[in-house]
């Protein structure tokens, strides 16, 4: 009878070893992230970071019109609040990478081929989800909203309220592009198959359309510009399941019985 060589054995590390690594590993992210910090601060500094933030929402102001801080000191956390959250999605590559390297010694090479993919689509499929709503999701949004506000009222939004409205938005349809991991993970686990998924299918409409009106500004257009593409996220997550399965099957455990004289 043959057996399987086991890929882990010998890889084994005592505790201590694994929390070493695991804190030479989230020192190099941390200094990632301030490197990154570090470099923004200098061009194009906080302030000019915010401004950046903030050019959907003056495009559609009235003429003359401008952001508000009713704090003391918002005009300096705002912009530095900015500053972190610019500064670890500018070094989120690195941060990912070493909490690749930390679990990949652990992992089979089917598992390895499993997890890798999915690092790196998850994290290209949120950044894409944060793009879609600053360049197309806020102008639409802002431009309808403007056009019901009365003659008689100045709009002068205030920078934390709008930092608080960003980081919501920018969090709904960043997990909102991550729709089709969601449904590759269920299927590759076997908790729901194919099938199922494509059965499911008039339900998921109905269920994109009730969370985009929970978590977006009670506005048509932001509702539908979440629901629509969850929709169709959805389907492009059950055609790439069926592909992702294929190709990351553990290998089969065969066992061959020798007759002996």
């Amino acid at each position: 009878m043959s057996e399987t060589p086991d890929e882990l054995a010998g890889s084994e590390q005592p505790f201590i070893q694994h929390l070493v690594e695991l804190r030479d590993r989230l020192v190099k992210a941390a200094i990632a992230v301030f490197i990154a910090g570090a470099a923004l601060a200098i061009y194009p500094g906080p302030a000019d970071l915010y401004d950046l933030l903030a050019a959907p929402l003056v495009a559609q102001l009235p003429h003359g019109s401008t952001l508000i801080a009713t704090s003391v000191i918002s005009p300096f956390l705002v912009p530095l609040k900015i500053l972190m959250m610019a500064a670890f999605l500018l070094a989120l590559p690195v941060v990912l990478y070493q909490l690749w390297a930390f679990v990949a010694p652990g992992l089979y090479s089917h598992e390895k081929k499993l997890v890798l993919p999915l690092v790196v689509s998850s994290t290209l499929l949120f950044m894409t989800g944060v793009a879609f709503c600053y360049f197309f999701v806020f102008g639409q949004v802002f431009k309808f909203i403007q056009s019901f506000a009365p003659k008689s009222i100045t709009a002068a939004p205030d920078i934390e309220a709008y930092l608080s409205f960003v980081i919501t938005m920018f969090i709904a349809f960043g997990l909102t592009f991550e729709v089709p991991i969601v449904v590759i993970v269920l299927a590759r686990m076997g908790v729901v198959s194919i099938a199922k998924l494509k059965e499911f299918r008039a339900y998921f409409i109905v269920l994109a359309f009730v969370v985009a009106a929970i978590v977006t500004p009670p506005d048509v257009v932001s509702q539908l510009a979440l629901a629509i593409p969850m929709c169709f996220l959805y389907e492009i997550g059950i055609l790439a399941a069926q592909v992702f399965i294929k190709h990351t099957q553990a290998p089969a455990e065969s066992t061959t019985d020798t007759p002996t004289s």
